[in-house]
């Protein structure tokens, strides 16, 4: 669904693909986008699980605007502002135990970048400078700004970059049991021998010399919304106690209720060091990240050298803030995490009914309105496409030609072999839409697939 590049139509915007024009936007009515040839497509996947509103939200329009009228803009080296202390307030009081502080930037690789920043220099602030090392995970995704990409271990994201990124970091295999479980290890053993990789690193590097050890708590785009085993985000918490690791979970795809609890940790009963959000903080309405840290950690600064050495021009924005304040009030107020849970079952239920069976289909996993199907050319044996045949990108545009917009992505297995599909509608939306959801993407992937 894409229009070949024609100077007759010449864009100036340097899209995604320099030898394609994708359709214009015109216009969003709740969980569907209009393009100018009026033609609407139901957003499946909330752009890429972003628009947790759906577009259009009166309450969220009349923050901004109000906020904008009353005051744009205010540097944070000069002011506070009530949007971002308000909103401050109501992630604090809603957050894991022990998360006291909260650090406001545009979007989620900036704050990602922000919270390894705030991890390395916590340690200087303690006397350990040599605490340097970062160790993420394999097919994560973090971020595209440099220290991001650096942590985070998708391989194909990473290719380009090679030899300009961080180099001290490394990455353990994720948590991913359909692909990594033994044949008779229990859900449990397997979540402990692969926590205890981590383990293994740290003394691999030196303790002395690790800073932080990064997660998503829910695996996203990269592998498609892969849960973890149980207790393996207890086990990673020992870990990291031991040895004086910060922990840094990544929510900022899973996070701000898409899993169908506000934060995906706290169906692990675990709490970070530092929680990252950002994608559903906003619901799309503005750019905006935000790092939540600890009080221990905050104090090393405040007894150390008193000033966190980071900034950005738009750090706190009141207009971002004032909006995510209403899309936050609007998601408490209207109880939407239910629906959350309650969707996010009835979308289960049907992909396992619809696609259970298929013989590409070898996977359906995640939680809440955050769900993937892993493709495999082979149920038995879990063989993956060949990577040139880009099955996600034929499923995609199949659904797309259908009016339906889903998140596509290969690479799954490691970087260049496996494909999976993704959907994570906004949390409005009704079991007519995910009735719909089910059945456009299970005609697409039959029609392709076969």
């Amino acid at each position: 669904m894409t229009e070949t590049l024609d100077p007759a139509r010449h864009s100036h915007i340097f899209h995604r693909s320099a030898r394609h024009i994708p359709p214009r936007a015109s216009h969003g009515e709740g969980v569907w986008i209009f393009d100018q040839t009026g033609r609407r497509y139901l957003d499946a996947c909330g752009g890429a699980a972003v628009s947790c509103l759906g577009h259009g939200d009166p309450e969220v329009v009349e923050a901004i605007s109000d906020q904008a009228a009353r005051l744009a803009y205010a540097h944070t080296s000069f002011f506070t502002t009530d949007a971002a202390e308000d909103l401050a307030d109501l992630l604090i009081s809603r957050a894991p135990d022990g998360l006291t502080r909260v650090y406001f930037l545009c979007d989620g690789s900036e704050a990602i970048e922000t919270a390894l920043k705030m991890a390395h220099q916590y340690h200087r602030e303690r006397g350990q400078p040599e605490r340097q090392h970062i160790i993420a995970r394999e097919q994560s995704y973090h971020g595209n700004t440099l220290g991001a990409l650096s942590a985070g271990g998708n391989a194909w994201r990473r290719a380009t970059y090679q030899g300009v990124m961080l180099p001290s970091t490394s990455h353990i295999a994720p948590c991913w049991d359909y692909r990594l479980s033994g044949v008779d290890e229990t859900p449990e053993d397997y979540g402990r021998r692969a926590a205890d990789l981590l383990e293994a690193e740290i003394l691999r590097v030196g303790p002395e010399r690790v800073s932080c050890f990064v997660a998503e708590t829910v695996v996203g785009a990269t592998l498609g919304c892969v849960p973890p085993a149980p207790g393996y985000f207890a086990r990673i918490r020992e870990i990291c106690d031991r040895y004086g690791v910060l922990l840094i979970l990544d929510e900022v795809m899973c996070g701000m209720g898409r899993t169908g609890t506000l934060h995906a940790c706290e169906q692990e009963q675990v709490r970070p060091d530092i929680l990252v959000v950002a994608k559903g903080l906003g619901a799309g309405y503005v750019p905006l990240g935000a790092v939540l840290c600890s009080q221990q950690l905050f104090d090393a600064f405040a007894q150390g050298s008193g000033a966190f050495m980071h900034g950005h021009t738009f750090v706190g924005h009141p207009v971002a803030c004032a909006a995510a304040l209403a899309v936050q009030r609007a998601i408490m107020n209207r109880d939407l995490l239910a629906n959350v849970r309650l969707q996010g079952k009835r979308l289960r239920e049907g992909l396992e009914a619809a696609l259970g069976l298929h013989p590409n289909v070898g996977d359906i996993r995640g939680r809440g309105l955050f769900h993937a199907i892993e493709l495999v050319a082979d149920r038995q044996t879990k063989a993956c496409f060949e990577p040139s045949r880009r099955i996600h990108a034929e499923i995609r545009n199949a659904a797309m030609a259908r009016g339906l917009l889903v998140y596509a992505m290969g690479g799954t297995l490691d970087g260049q072999n496996g494909d999976h599909i993704l959907i994570a509608p906004p949390y409005i939306a009704t079991s007519q839409d995910i009735d719909r959801i089910v059945t456009e993407l299970a005609d697409s992937v039959t029609a392709i697939a076969g």
